[in-house]
């Protein structure tokens, strides 16, 4: 074995007496570095572009987020909600009303969420920081609410003014005769005191009003909630919590992370990211058809040579096996200097950026890159792995007739 190795090794790193061989030799190597590099930067920049795609959830989506089991809304005594703070787990945790509402101004109509919260809300979600007015505080009461960016133009709300009353309508439950004096909805009509602004898709989503105003509208009690958002402390997992509150709110309730919450999201993105690597890794595949011409040509070249190696003693398959490493090192050289090469250009990236997602912005953004060590070993280990079975294939057509 180690005779075969050193054989390997200086079949490697030695120049036949065709030049085409040599260059055939050094093509397999440096296709295997770019390659290798290509499947490094796109999958740190599919990790970084989910990080940052999933960042901006991160304004409005808790640590963890419980829901009912069953049904839109409950009730949580004061015993429980005493529970949860003697757990020890929970830096805060804010009780949310959500429900779809029907929106319109000055005959101009929208349908969106009214989120009704309470004032230990901006504890839980670093909401303050996105709107645009008053961005280290929101005015929320009776007469004032907060709504998205797109929903303010849409309705062309203006701030603090009664000239564009925003009116919040929710249908009432239940079937039966409307007489003149009652109506099949609820109503309230606030103004708006700011707007919040983060992605198109968010600002077109949330009214952000007081937990009263939203149980007034929505017919509720007071005690009548649809969600508890929590905000960990810093040492707890999400993991970790989750067991914990399943262990004192009991079976009645579903308990959901940032990730979960954003499920969909969360699963387009790991689907892009497996396409995109099939892909690469087949493109590799491709690739590495040259390895095993280049061992094939390396066979033919050293021909006189394994009829010596053979008459000294080498058995057919140890002859195979010196091809079979000779492919192993190359592929293996490929691999460290391809993943080397992936991070260099992703750590250029993140320091010195060269891509923008929109260049042409007042504050352009760097496209977003992030490196993992699983993906490096990945990436390392794919190209090792394909590497060794082209070596494989090459190595078998060496023959000695006898």
């Amino acid at each position: 074995m180690n005779s075969s190795l050193f054989i390997a090794w200086r079949y490697v790193w030695s120049k036949s007496s065709q030049n085409v061989i040599n260059i055939i030799n050094w093509m397999s190597i440096l296709v295997l570095i770019l390659g290798g590099a290509s499947l490094m930067i796109v999958l740190a920049g599919f990790s970084g572009l989910r990080t940052f795609s999933m960042s901006f959830s991160n304004f409005f989506d808790p640590d963890l987020k419980v829901l009912p089991i069953a049904g839109k809304t409950f009730t949580i005594s004061s015993k429980e909600e005493e529970s949860l703070v003697q757990s020890g787990i929970i830096a805060h945790y804010s009780k949310i009303l959500e429900d779809r509402v029907f929106l319109n101004s000055q005959g101009k109509n929208y349908i969106a969420y009214i989120k009704g919260v309470d004032e230990n809300y901006p504890k839980v979600n670093a909401v303050d920081s996105i709107l645009v007015l008053s961005p280290n505080d929101w005015l929320l009461d009776d007469d004032y609410v907060v709504v998205g960016n797109t929903i303010a133009e849409t309705l062309n709300l203006g701030l603090f003014t009664s000239t564009t009353p925003l009116q919040i309508i929710f249908p009432k439950a239940g079937k039966g005769s409307i007489t003149s004096s009652s109506t099949p909805y609820r109503e309230e009509t606030v103004l708006l005191s700011d707007y919040y602004q983060v992605t198109e898709d968010l600002d077109s989503k949330y009214v952000f009003a007081t937990l009263n105003l939203s149980q007034r509208l929505l017919g509720l009690t007071k005690n009548e909630i649809s969600a508890i958002e929590i905000k960990l402390n810093k040492d707890i997992s999400p993991e970790k919590g989750k067991k914990i509150l399943n262990n004192i709110l009991g079976k009645n309730f579903v308990i959901k992370n940032r990730m979960e919450l954003n499920e969909d999201l969360y699963k387009m993105f790991q689907t892009e990211n497996l396409a995109t690597y099939l892909i690469f890794t087949l493109v590799l595949i491709v690739a590495l058809f040259n390895l095993v011409g280049a061992i094939i040509m390396m066979i033919l070249d050293k021909n006189k040579n394994l009829y010596t190696l053979f008459a000294l003693g080498m058995s057919e398959r140890e002859i195979r096996s010196i091809f079979l490493l000779q492919g192993t090192i190359v592929s293996f050289l490929g691999a460290i200097f391809g993943v080397a090469l992936g991070l260099g250009i992703a750590w250029l990236q993140r320091v010195y950026p060269m891509l923008y997602i929109n260049p042409n912005a007042i504050v352009p953004i760097a496209y977003p890159i992030e490196i993992h060590f699983s993906e490096v070993i990945l990436v390392f280990f794919t190209i090792l792995v394909l590497g060794f079975i082209a070596s494989f294939i090459g190595a078998n057509k060496a023959k000695i007739n006898h």
